[in-house]
Protein backbone atom coordinates (compact mmCIF):
# COMPACT_ATOMS: atom_id res chain seq x y z
CA UNK A 1 0.00 0.00 0.00
CA UNK A 2 1.06 3.57 -0.64
CA UNK A 3 1.44 6.19 2.08
CA UNK A 4 -1.73 7.90 0.88
CA UNK A 5 -3.65 4.63 1.12
CA UNK A 6 -2.29 3.88 4.58
CA UNK A 7 -3.42 7.30 5.73
CA UNK A 8 -6.92 6.57 4.45
CA UNK A 9 -6.78 3.18 6.15
CA UNK A 10 -5.75 4.84 9.41
CA UNK A 11 -8.63 7.27 9.19
CA UNK A 12 -11.06 4.37 8.70
CA UNK A 13 -9.68 2.55 11.76
CA UNK A 14 -9.89 5.62 13.98
CA UNK A 15 -13.48 6.27 12.93
CA UNK A 16 -14.17 3.63 15.60
CA UNK A 17 -12.13 5.45 18.27
CA UNK A 18 -13.42 7.58 21.18
CA UNK A 19 -12.96 10.66 18.96
CA UNK A 20 -14.12 9.81 15.40
CA UNK A 21 -14.30 13.53 14.62
CA UNK A 22 -10.48 13.61 14.87
CA UNK A 23 -9.88 10.39 12.91
CA UNK A 24 -8.18 12.01 9.89
CA UNK A 25 -6.07 14.40 11.95
CA UNK A 26 -4.99 11.71 14.43
CA UNK A 27 -4.14 9.23 11.67
CA UNK A 28 -1.97 11.84 9.99
CA UNK A 29 -0.29 12.90 13.25
CA UNK A 30 0.58 9.30 14.08
CA UNK A 31 1.87 8.62 10.57
CA UNK A 32 4.08 11.71 10.52
CA UNK A 33 5.45 10.82 13.95
CA UNK A 34 6.13 7.24 12.87
CA UNK A 35 8.01 8.15 9.68
CA UNK A 36 9.68 11.23 11.15
CA UNK A 37 8.48 13.58 8.43
CA UNK A 38 6.36 16.74 8.23
CA UNK A 39 3.06 17.35 6.48
CA UNK A 40 4.68 19.05 3.47
CA UNK A 41 6.85 15.98 2.83
CA UNK A 42 3.84 13.69 3.10
CA UNK A 43 1.90 15.73 0.55
CA UNK A 44 4.77 15.42 -1.91
CA UNK A 45 5.42 11.71 -1.32
CA UNK A 46 1.96 10.26 -0.83
CA UNK A 47 2.39 7.83 -3.72
CA UNK A 48 5.46 6.14 -2.21
CA UNK A 49 5.12 2.55 -1.07
CA UNK A 50 4.75 1.98 2.66
CA UNK A 51 5.17 -1.66 3.66
CA UNK A 52 7.07 -4.11 5.84
CA UNK A 53 8.00 -3.28 9.42
CA UNK A 54 7.11 0.39 9.00
CA UNK A 55 3.50 -0.36 8.12
CA UNK A 56 3.24 -2.89 10.96
CA UNK A 57 4.51 -0.30 13.43
CA UNK A 58 2.04 2.27 12.15
CA UNK A 59 -0.82 -0.22 12.51
CA UNK A 60 0.21 -0.87 16.12
CA UNK A 61 0.14 2.84 16.93
CA UNK A 62 -3.26 3.19 15.31
CA UNK A 63 -4.59 0.38 17.48
CA UNK A 64 -3.37 2.13 20.64
CA UNK A 65 -5.24 5.24 19.59
CA UNK A 66 -8.35 3.28 18.66
CA UNK A 67 -8.47 1.91 22.20
CA UNK A 68 -8.43 5.43 23.62
CA UNK A 69 -4.80 6.13 24.47
CA UNK A 70 -4.16 9.88 24.26
CA UNK A 71 -2.43 10.95 21.07
CA UNK A 72 0.11 12.88 23.19
CA UNK A 73 1.32 9.69 24.87
CA UNK A 74 1.55 7.87 21.54
CA UNK A 75 3.76 10.53 19.97
CA UNK A 76 5.41 11.33 23.31
CA UNK A 77 4.99 15.09 23.02
CA UNK A 78 2.59 17.92 23.76
CA UNK A 79 2.84 21.63 23.02
CA UNK A 80 2.42 24.08 25.91
CA UNK A 81 3.27 27.78 25.97
CA UNK A 82 4.65 27.42 22.45
CA UNK A 83 7.19 24.78 23.52
CA UNK A 84 7.33 21.00 22.90
CA UNK A 85 7.08 19.04 26.16
CA UNK A 86 7.85 15.35 26.51
CA UNK A 87 4.91 13.55 28.12
CA UNK A 88 4.53 9.97 29.34
CA UNK A 89 1.80 8.17 31.31
CA UNK A 90 3.68 9.29 34.44
CA UNK A 91 2.53 12.89 33.97
CA UNK A 92 -0.69 14.73 33.30
CA UNK A 93 -0.96 16.07 29.75
CA UNK A 94 -0.64 19.89 29.89
CA UNK A 95 -3.91 21.57 28.87
CA UNK A 96 -4.34 24.89 27.06
CA UNK A 97 -6.48 26.14 29.98
CA UNK A 98 -3.46 25.96 32.28
CA UNK A 99 -1.85 28.72 30.23
CA UNK A 100 -4.28 31.10 31.98
CA UNK A 101 -2.47 30.22 35.22
CA UNK A 102 0.92 31.01 33.70
CA UNK A 103 -0.43 34.30 32.35
CA UNK A 104 -1.65 35.30 35.82
CA UNK A 105 1.68 34.48 37.43
CA UNK A 106 3.50 36.42 34.71
CA UNK A 107 1.35 39.47 35.45
CA UNK A 108 2.19 39.24 39.16
CA UNK A 109 5.97 38.77 38.93
CA UNK A 110 6.85 42.43 38.20
CA UNK A 111 5.53 43.45 41.63
CA UNK A 112 8.37 41.45 43.19
CA UNK A 113 11.09 41.94 40.58
CA UNK A 114 13.83 44.27 41.87
CA UNK A 115 16.35 43.69 39.09
CA UNK A 116 15.20 46.43 36.76
CA UNK A 117 15.26 48.99 39.58
CA UNK A 118 18.95 48.39 40.27
CA UNK A 119 20.35 48.21 36.76
CA UNK A 120 20.92 51.94 36.58
CA UNK A 121 22.72 52.01 39.92
CA UNK A 122 25.10 49.08 39.87
CA UNK A 123 27.40 47.77 37.18
CA UNK A 124 26.88 44.36 35.58
CA UNK A 125 29.24 42.58 37.99
CA UNK A 126 27.50 44.15 40.99
CA UNK A 127 24.10 43.08 39.67
CA UNK A 128 25.30 39.49 39.24
CA UNK A 129 26.74 39.44 42.77
CA UNK A 130 23.53 40.87 44.19
CA UNK A 131 21.50 38.32 42.28
CA UNK A 132 23.50 35.42 43.75
CA UNK A 133 23.25 36.97 47.20
CA UNK A 134 19.49 37.32 46.74
CA UNK A 135 19.11 33.62 45.94
CA UNK A 136 21.16 32.68 49.01
CA UNK A 137 19.15 34.90 51.34
CA UNK A 138 15.85 33.72 49.88
CA UNK A 139 16.63 30.05 50.34
CA UNK A 140 17.95 30.59 53.87
CA UNK A 141 14.70 32.31 54.77
CA UNK A 142 16.22 35.68 55.72
CA UNK A 143 13.24 37.57 57.29
CA UNK A 144 14.68 40.92 56.18
CA UNK A 145 14.85 39.91 52.52
CA UNK A 146 11.97 41.43 50.56
CA UNK A 147 11.89 39.31 47.45
CA UNK A 148 14.61 39.81 44.90
CA UNK A 149 14.89 37.78 42.77
CA UNK A 150 11.25 36.67 42.92
CA UNK A 151 10.87 33.26 44.56
CA UNK A 152 8.23 31.17 42.81
CA UNK A 153 7.04 27.70 43.82
CA UNK A 154 5.24 25.25 41.51
CA UNK A 155 3.45 22.60 43.57
CA UNK A 156 2.69 19.34 41.76
CA UNK A 157 4.79 20.18 38.73
CA UNK A 158 4.13 16.99 36.71
CA UNK A 159 5.81 17.47 33.31
CA UNK A 160 7.29 20.75 34.55
CA UNK A 161 5.11 22.74 32.14
CA UNK A 162 4.13 25.53 34.57
CA UNK A 163 7.60 26.02 36.06
CA UNK A 164 9.31 25.97 32.67
CA UNK A 165 6.78 28.35 31.11
CA UNK A 166 7.34 30.79 33.98
CA UNK A 167 11.11 30.44 33.60
CA UNK A 168 10.68 31.17 29.89
CA UNK A 169 9.00 34.49 30.76
CA UNK A 170 11.10 35.39 33.82
CA UNK A 171 14.59 33.95 33.56
CA UNK A 172 15.77 35.84 36.64
CA UNK A 173 13.17 34.27 38.95
CA UNK A 174 14.24 31.74 41.58
CA UNK A 175 11.92 28.83 40.75
CA UNK A 176 11.33 25.65 42.72
CA UNK A 177 9.16 22.78 41.45
CA UNK A 178 7.83 19.97 43.64
CA UNK A 179 6.10 16.70 42.83
CA UNK A 180 5.25 13.67 44.94
CA UNK A 181 6.13 11.33 42.04
CA UNK A 182 9.77 10.58 41.33
CA UNK A 183 8.77 9.35 37.84
CA UNK A 184 7.06 12.66 37.10
CA UNK A 185 10.13 14.59 38.26
CA UNK A 186 12.30 12.62 35.85
CA UNK A 187 10.07 13.77 33.00
CA UNK A 188 10.11 17.36 34.30
CA UNK A 189 13.90 17.40 34.56
CA UNK A 190 14.16 15.99 31.02
CA UNK A 191 11.95 18.79 29.73
CA UNK A 192 13.93 21.42 31.62
CA UNK A 193 17.17 20.14 30.07
CA UNK A 194 15.85 19.81 26.53
CA UNK A 195 14.25 23.28 26.61
CA UNK A 196 17.29 24.98 28.16
CA UNK A 197 15.98 25.70 31.66
CA UNK A 198 17.78 23.07 33.75
CA UNK A 199 19.79 25.77 35.56
CA UNK A 200 16.70 27.90 36.26
CA UNK A 201 14.60 25.44 38.26
CA UNK A 202 15.22 23.47 41.46
CA UNK A 203 13.29 20.18 41.45
CA UNK A 204 12.32 18.53 44.74
CA UNK A 205 10.33 15.41 45.59
CA UNK A 206 7.70 15.43 48.31
CA UNK A 207 4.10 15.93 49.34
CA UNK A 208 2.80 19.47 48.68
CA UNK A 209 5.06 22.00 50.46
CA UNK A 210 6.85 19.54 52.78
CA UNK A 211 10.25 19.79 50.98
CA UNK A 212 10.32 23.58 51.50
CA UNK A 213 8.82 23.74 54.98
CA UNK A 214 11.27 26.39 56.19
CA UNK A 215 11.22 28.61 53.09
CA UNK A 216 9.15 31.61 51.97
CA UNK A 217 7.96 32.55 48.49
CA UNK A 218 6.49 35.54 46.68
CA UNK A 219 4.26 33.40 44.42
CA UNK A 220 3.00 29.83 44.76
CA UNK A 221 1.39 28.23 41.72
CA UNK A 222 -0.32 24.86 41.40
CA UNK A 223 -2.52 22.70 39.20
CA UNK A 224 -3.57 20.10 41.78
CA UNK A 225 -5.85 17.08 41.29
CA UNK A 226 -9.44 18.29 41.49
CA UNK A 227 -11.70 15.74 39.79
CA UNK A 228 -14.16 14.30 42.37
CA UNK A 229 -13.90 10.56 42.85
CA UNK A 230 -17.63 10.39 42.18
CA UNK A 231 -17.02 11.71 38.63
CA UNK A 232 -14.74 8.88 37.50
CA UNK A 233 -17.38 7.38 35.26
CA UNK A 234 -18.15 10.77 33.68
CA UNK A 235 -14.71 11.64 32.34
CA UNK A 236 -13.45 10.37 28.99
CA UNK A 237 -11.79 6.99 28.64
CA UNK A 238 -8.64 8.77 27.46
CA UNK A 239 -8.29 10.52 30.79
CA UNK A 240 -9.73 7.88 33.11
CA UNK A 241 -7.79 4.92 31.76
CA UNK A 242 -4.47 6.50 30.82
CA UNK A 243 -3.55 9.64 32.78
CA UNK A 244 -2.09 9.28 36.32
CA UNK A 245 -4.87 9.16 38.90
CA UNK A 246 -2.68 10.82 41.52
CA UNK A 247 -2.71 13.95 39.34
CA UNK A 248 -6.43 13.74 38.54
CA UNK A 249 -8.60 12.79 41.48
CA UNK A 250 -8.99 15.00 44.54
CA UNK A 251 -11.09 12.91 46.90
CA UNK A 252 -14.83 12.55 47.28
CA UNK A 253 -15.63 16.16 46.32
CA UNK A 254 -12.41 17.04 44.50
CA UNK A 255 -11.33 19.49 47.21
CA UNK A 256 -9.15 17.23 49.35
CA UNK A 257 -5.83 18.72 48.19
CA UNK A 258 -7.09 22.31 48.41
CA UNK A 259 -7.95 21.87 52.09
CA UNK A 260 -4.27 21.17 52.70
CA UNK A 261 -2.66 23.30 49.99
CA UNK A 262 -4.38 26.63 50.68
CA UNK A 263 -3.50 27.03 54.40
CA UNK A 264 -0.01 25.61 53.82
CA UNK A 265 0.57 28.10 51.00
CA UNK A 266 -0.65 30.98 53.17
CA UNK A 267 2.00 30.14 55.77
CA UNK A 268 4.71 29.81 53.11
CA UNK A 269 4.04 33.16 51.43
CA UNK A 270 5.70 36.45 52.31
CA UNK A 271 3.29 39.28 53.19
CA UNK A 272 1.90 40.51 49.87
CA UNK A 273 2.56 37.17 48.19
CA UNK A 274 0.09 35.36 45.96
CA UNK A 275 -1.30 31.87 45.60
CA UNK A 276 -2.46 31.05 42.06
CA UNK A 277 -4.01 27.72 41.12
CA UNK A 278 -6.35 25.89 38.78
CA UNK A 279 -9.60 24.28 39.90
CA UNK A 280 -12.51 22.34 38.47
CA UNK A 281 -15.92 23.11 37.05
CA UNK A 282 -18.48 24.27 39.65
CA UNK A 283 -15.90 24.47 42.47
CA UNK A 284 -15.66 28.28 42.59
CA UNK A 285 -17.88 28.84 45.68
CA UNK A 286 -15.99 26.27 47.74
CA UNK A 287 -12.62 27.56 46.56
CA UNK A 288 -13.54 31.14 47.49
CA UNK A 289 -14.61 29.99 50.94
CA UNK A 290 -11.39 28.04 51.52
CA UNK A 291 -9.26 31.01 50.45
CA UNK A 292 -11.12 33.45 52.68
CA UNK A 293 -11.04 31.10 55.67
CA UNK A 294 -7.26 30.74 55.32
CA UNK A 295 -6.88 34.53 55.41
CA UNK A 296 -6.39 35.36 51.74
CA UNK A 297 -7.66 38.68 50.44
CA UNK A 298 -8.03 40.27 47.00
CA UNK A 299 -9.42 36.95 45.75
CA UNK A 300 -9.90 36.83 41.98
CA UNK A 301 -11.11 34.29 39.46
CA UNK A 302 -9.98 33.99 35.84
CA UNK A 303 -12.30 32.56 33.22
CA UNK A 304 -11.33 30.56 30.17
CA UNK A 305 -12.42 31.27 26.60
CA UNK A 306 -15.76 29.57 27.30
CA UNK A 307 -16.41 31.89 30.23
CA UNK A 308 -15.83 29.18 32.86
CA UNK A 309 -13.89 30.15 36.00
CA UNK A 310 -10.73 27.99 35.94
CA UNK A 311 -7.99 29.83 37.85
CA UNK A 312 -8.11 31.41 41.30
CA UNK A 313 -5.69 33.80 42.98
CA UNK A 314 -5.49 35.20 46.48
CA UNK A 315 -3.08 37.53 48.25
CA UNK A 316 -1.59 37.30 51.70
CA UNK A 317 -1.98 40.87 52.90
CA UNK A 318 0.04 42.33 55.74
CA UNK A 319 -2.45 43.31 58.41
CA UNK A 320 -2.14 46.68 60.18
CA UNK A 321 -1.48 44.99 63.52
CA UNK A 322 1.33 42.96 61.97
CA UNK A 323 2.85 46.06 60.41
CA UNK A 324 2.78 47.87 63.77
CA UNK A 325 4.47 44.94 65.49
CA UNK A 326 7.16 44.87 62.84
CA UNK A 327 7.91 48.55 63.40
CA UNK A 328 8.51 48.17 67.16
Amino acid sequence: MKLREWLQHGEAILADSPHPDRARRDAETILLHHIGKNKAWLMAHGEEEFAGCSSIGYAALLERRRKGEPIQYIVGECEFWGMPFRVTPDVLIPRPETEHLVEKVSHLVPAFDRKRRTKGIFGVERIHAAYEEGIRRAREGDPNFTGWPPRILDVGTGSGAIAIAIAHEWSNADITAIDISDHALKVARTNARSLGFADHIRFLQGDLLAPVAEEKFEIIASNPPYVPDTDRALISVEVREHEPHVALFGGHDGLEIYRRLIPAAYNALVPGGYLVFEFGFSQQPDIESLLATAGFQNIEFIRDLQGIARVASGQKVLEISEAQNNCK
